[in-house]
């Protein structure tokens, strides 16, 4: 299954990303991911939230410039090789890999790791056919 990540452009000053969280928190919607990617002077905060539609919604009530993605949220065994499985088996299905980060979850022994790839529904089939789960909410 697909999920839904929210891209936030911000300018690279001091408090943006704290903006943010008051945002989500003032509103009690919690992070499952995030991450952060970065220039000079602006930043793109990437996350995944329990409640996508509604964080959203408020992000874009307060002035934040949002744009939505549709990510693989993969499961993984939480030991050594795991991930270089799930990479060597998008290279072997020519699944171009455009960026990943970790959630924040962890469940036992397994890992989410969150995959943007070029085509989603190519990496999900190939996710489904070798027998690896995705994780639809959070």
């Amino acid at each position: 299954m697909k999920i839904k990540q929210i891209s936030i452009f911000l300018e690279n000053t001091a408090g943006r990303i704290a903006d943010v969280t008051k945002v989500l928190k003032d509103n009690s919607i919690n992070l499952r991911a995030i991450m952060i990617a970065d220039t000079a002077d602006f930043g793109i905060l990437r996350i995944i939230t329990d409640d996508s539609d509604k964080a959203l919604s408020v992000l874009k009530e307060a002035k934040f410039t949002t744009k939505t993605t549709d990510v693989l949220a993969i499961s993984i065994s939480d030991q050594v090789g795991a991930l270089h499985d799930v990479m060597a088996l998008f290279q072997n299905n020519g699944i171009n890999i455009e960026y990943l980060y970790a959630s924040l979850e962890k469940t036992g022994d397994t890992a989410i790791i969150i995959f943007k790839v070029q085509d989603a529904d190519k990496g999900l089939k190939v996710i489904e056919e070798n027998g690896l789960s995705t994780v639809g909410k959070f």
